[in-house]
């Protein structure tokens, strides 16, 4: 069976849950190798392996963290001459996109962004993708070259799939593009405890309708009793009353969890843009005709400062 290249999203060694779902996606068209890079890169093997990647590429490098994106590129480009692998298959985030995008310029092959599911095909793997503000499902497949793919968060469920996890180590020359744009600073992101937006099974979002950063505080306390993320609309956000890196919609973050409750959000196309893909999604506005409610599952009109203090309290007591 054709190997299938799976760029692994880790920190210091803890794997992210979106690089398990590839595996998951990578064993439909293939024998997954997961290629580890930067420090703790060795610590990934047990995770890895127990997803279902047979090999596990490894290559620490201070160059990884004080530069950015092209040793990554340079690394799994490497990755990519030693294995031939069938398709490869990257995490769809700011930063993944981008590793993507110039490992198929560099490769000479077609790339498929922000796909959400994956299946085997008779001339190579079949990406299907949610496009044009999630209003057509398309399925496409790349004509020439190796296929690059991303894939967004929450595409797949995470299966365990025990294999060897065999840690090889990946020998790597650096580009002379590769210290090209260095790291000066970083600076630590306050953790609220909730889910990372992206990958969270569950997203709350408030809008317009919450009316003001102070009322954003029952938006957070349903959220925590579903153990959610927070998310906000354009409008919300343009206000002031929730951070800009909450935003969901196409100028913000796109999401696909299992459940996605919008309150006080009319559902322009904007957001809808963002969310549209979530499984099961819920919509709070006493905007009867608000046009969230043309794609929602379920619809409760009314007035959220009414509903959801009653929705948190009901999780609340049955939980308790």
């Amino acid at each position: 069976m054709a190997e299938v290249l799976v760029y692994v999203d880790h920190v210091d060694g803890a794997v992210r849950k979106p690089t398990l779902e590839l595996l998951t996606l990578a064993r439909r068209i293939g024998e997954p190798v997961a290629v580890a890079l930067g420090a703790g890169a060795a610590d990934t093997a047990a995770v890895l392996g127990e997803h279902g990647a047979t090999r596990v590429l490894t290559h620490e490098a201070a160059e990884y963290a004080d530069y950015l994106v092209v040793p990554k590129v340079d690394a799994l480009q490497a990755a990519y001459e030693a294995i031939s692998p069938a398709a490869v298959l990257v995490p769809s985030s700011a930063e993944g996109k981008e590793i993507a995008a110039r490992l198929a310029l560099r490769i000479s092959s077609g790339i498929i962004t922000d796909a959400i599911d994956l299946e085997a095909g008779e001339s190579g793997p079949v990406a299907t993708q949610s496009v044009f503000a999630a209003s057509f499902t398309t399925k496409s497949r790349i004509a020439k070259g190796t296929p690059v793919i991303t894939v967004k968060p929450n595409s797949a469920a995470v299966e365990a799939a025990p294999a060897d996890g065999t840690v090889e180590a990946l020998a790597v020359t650096f580009s002379a593009a590769a210290t090209g744009t260095k790291v000066t600073a970083r600076t630590p992101r306050e953790s609220s405890g909730r889910p990372e937006l992206t990958e969270a099974a569950i997203v709350v979002s408030g809008g317009r309708g919450v009316n003001g950063a102070e009322n954003f505080a029952i938006i957070e306390a349903l959220a925590d009793s579903l153990g959610a993320a927070v998310g906000a609309s354009r409008a919300a956000v343009d206000a002031g009353w929730y951070p800009h890196t909450n935003q969901v919609g196409q100028t913000g973050k796109s999401v696909s969890p299992q459940l996605y409750i919008a309150s006080g959000i009319s559902g322009a196309i904007q957001h809808r843009a963002g969310m549209q893909t979530s499984k099961t999604i819920v919509a709070i506005n006493k905007d009867a005709e608000a046009p969230i409610f043309d794609l929602v599952d379920y619809g409760i009109v009314g007035d959220l400062f009414d509903v959801v203090p009653q929705l948190t309290e009901e999780i609340n007591t049955r939980k308790g």
